[in-house]
């Protein structure tokens, strides 16, 4: 399995994250690149590369090219205004506000392209996020190249970054645009699977009218989860998208056996979809061991996982996002990975 990561993803070195009411160090931080890559690197379980760099273009095929210049130019302009600390977004275009205008300051326009207040945006934000999906981008590319599954170690994630808004730690959607690349690349149809503990509503907002991507996702139930306004069941695609958007909302505590009995309705209906390439949004925040999550997978229950993913027998591309029981991140993808290896030997 080829495996593609890059230095430039620790260049996002956050230290503000709101979280019940107080502000700690974030829960996506870059030892979780470390951890990830020090578990690979003693398994053996495919070589390291990094990839080369794709520019803007492959971005500007998903996302709001405006969206994307707000990025670059964020932490210049919010240092530029004096602002102490880093950019967190604390007004928004509400349901009693206009929605229609994008103020000139930089505070303003946080909240315009912030989902949630979560998420912080300091120095080094931006070129994280461009490295983040060159990693995708390498991992699909050599799959299309070579039919081979592929690993992409993402950070930060990117399946909460819907076309023009950042939160959930995303910023541009890795999975989204790995997805384009395959199609441009003479795909028909593919399929993204989201196994992330937190729905995909960024890639689900991207591809939510169109037939050639099919999303899946298996999520905690959104009455109760962040991001709580997205991921039901009865979210299923708009226009030519009617049908190929499928939620599986699952309660907290959801058992592994329940969990794994929905992922083969979900492989199912990716084969009766007649997809030719399948993305994993892997989150491994499904782990019991999870701070912001409530799963009940082991450590061993990822072998399972990598395995079942076989089933699918497509081409594959796996692309990091969630997880952040730190002590066991690394673990946890090397047992998907080292499944995943096992189911197609």
């Amino acid at each position: 399995m080829h495996i593609f990561y890059s230095d430039k993803t620790r260049l996002r070195q956050a230290r503000t994250e709101l979280h019940d009411g107080v502000l700690v160090a974030p829960f996506e931080c870059p030892e979780r690149v470390d951890l990830v890559l020090k578990q690979l690197q003693q398994a053996a379980v495919g070589e390291l590369f990094e990839p080369r760099a794709f520019g803007l273009e492959p971005v500007l095929a998903v996302h709001d090219a405006d969206y994307v210049n707000f990025l670059a130019d964020c932490w210049h302009e919010w240092v530029a205004a004096g602002h102490e600390g880093e950019a967190i977004p604390n007004i928004w275009p509400a349901r009693t506000l206009r929605g229609d205008r994008i103020p000139r300051v930089v505070s303003a326009k946080l909240g315009y392209y912030a989902l949630a207040a979560e998420t912080s945006i300091s120095e080094g934000t931006f070129e994280a996020a461009m490295a983040s999906k060159d990693v995708a981008l390498g991992a699909v590319e050599q799959t299309l190249a070579t039919g081979e599954p592929s690993f992409g170690l993402c950070r930060p994630p990117g399946h909460h970054a819907a076309f023009d808004q950042f939160g959930g730690y995303c910023f541009f959607n890795n999975a989204a645009i790995a997805a384009q690349r395959a199609l441009a690349s003479g795909k028909r149809r593919v399929a993204i699977l989201d196994v992330d503990f937190h729905h995909g509503n960024g890639t689900q907002q991207i591809f939510y009218e169109r037939d050639d991507v099919l999303f899946i996702s298996l999520h905690g139930d959104p009455e109760v989860t962040f991001p709580y306004y997205s991921g039901y069941a009865d979210e299923t695609g708009r226009g030519s998208g009617e049908g190929f958007n499928t939620n599986y909302p699952l309660p907290p505590g959801t058992t592994v056996d329940t969990w794994m009995a929905t992922l083969d309705n979900a492989l199912a209906r990716i084969k009766e979809a007649q997809c030719d390439m399948l993305i994993v949004s892997l989150g491994v925040d499904i782990f019991e061991g999870d701070p912001i999550s409530a799963f009940t997978f082991t450590s061993g229950d990822f072998s399972l996982l990598g395995q079942r993913l076989t089933q699918a027998g497509l081409p594959t591309v796996l692309l990091m996002e969630g997880g952040y029981a730190v002590d066991d991140i690394g673990i946890n993808v090397v047992n998907v990975l080292q499944g995943f290896k096992q189911g197609i030997s």
